[in-house]
């Protein structure tokens, strides 16, 4: 998330009731996840292991609760809990806001739009020209659609994200995290019925251009997908995912979280992937491999009992 403007780090100092180190004299533009940080933003980390990796980042602010080596030009606010200060933050600069109506006062929607009654539309949304909204559609606070975009009955576009801040030490061990991202579907997009595409944690979820849905697909926060992009009914893609323009994504495949897979790649059904995929490959089972090289495999393993036959009669 962005700020409406920068702020000094000493603002934010003060604020959460932080000890400055390093850089005395920056600001900040923004408050992010370390998946998606980048220079001027503010992160935080409660956990050891964590350390390094996030004070190192592209963040230039970091909220922390032990004092470290800083990097030249970064600032550390050092607090005893990280997560309430990063909370602390959000909830000032997207502040929850309920609803009163099923269309807010301050959507914007685009000449041409029709909204089926039983739609809503969410606080500050932006809907281009000539989308069509079909009936019992959510369209969650400060998502953006763009020009000519289709979504069909009972699909949710910015859903609060599946991610905690998790510690056993306290009385209730996962927390969420408050969302403060978006999503962002640009022009002709088409969402099929009862699908579901999580907010960003604190960036934004997108669904590139052209890209087609079928019914009943669960996107995770986060997740970028790339233009003209085909899905299948029943796929499920965690968080923090990068699929690349072109991609083909057969009925019922599952993604795990934080992983790309290349352009033009296809997915055949049920295909289970674990880890970075090639573009321009075609693949097939769990965990995912070349399709080529399963049939393959497939075909011998048939022949085993054959061949055991064969071996024993010598």
């Amino acid at each position: 998330m962005q700020f409406p403007t920068p702020v000094t780090v000493k603002w934010i100092a003060e604020f959460i009731n932080a000890k400055l180190l390093g850089n005395m004299d920056g600001s900040a533009k923004g408050i992010n996840e370390i998946h998606k940080a980048g220079p001027g933003d503010i992160v935080f980390v409660d956990h050891e292991k964590y350390y390094e990796k996030v004070v190192n980042s592209n963040a230039t602010s970091i909220i922390i609760n032990k004092e470290t080596n800083v990097p030249e030009g970064k600032t550390l606010l050092i607090v005893d809990d990280p997560f309430e200060a990063y909370s602390k933050i959000v909830n000032h600069f997207r502040p929850f806001e309920p609803s009163e109506k099923m269309i807010s006062a301050s959507a914007k929607i685009g000449e041409g739009t029709t909204i089926y009654p039983s739609a809503f539309i969410g606080n500050h949304v932006t809907i281009g020209k000539n989308c069509i909204i079909y009936p019992g559609v959510c369209i969650m606070d400060h998502c953006i659609l763009g020009n000519n975009v289709i979504l069909q009955s009972g699909s949710v576009i910015g859903s609060d994200a599946f991610y905690y801040n998790s510690k056993k030490n306290r009385e209730i061990w996962y927390k969420r995290m408050p969302g403060c991202g978006r999503v962002i579907l640009e022009d002709d997009v088409e969402i099929g019925a009862g699908c579901t595409i999580d907010r960003g944690v604190s960036n934004d979820t997108i669904i590139g251009r052209g890209s087609k849905f079928d019914n009943l697909i669960h996107i995770g926060h986060d997740t970028v997908i790339g233009r003209n992009c085909l899905i299948a009914a029943n796929v499920i893609i965690a968080g923090v995912v990068t699929i690349e323009d072109g991609v083909t994504i057969w009925g019922g495949c599952i993604i795990n979280k934080t992983l790309t897979i290349g352009e033009n790649a296809i997915l055949l059904g049920r295909t289970g992937v674990s880890g970075n995929l090639e573009g321009n490959k075609t693949y097939w089972g769990v965990p995912a491999q070349e399709a080529g090289i399963v049939k393959r495999e497939l075909v011998w393993i048939k022949r085993i009992p054959k061949m055991w036959e064969m071996l024993m009669k010598k």
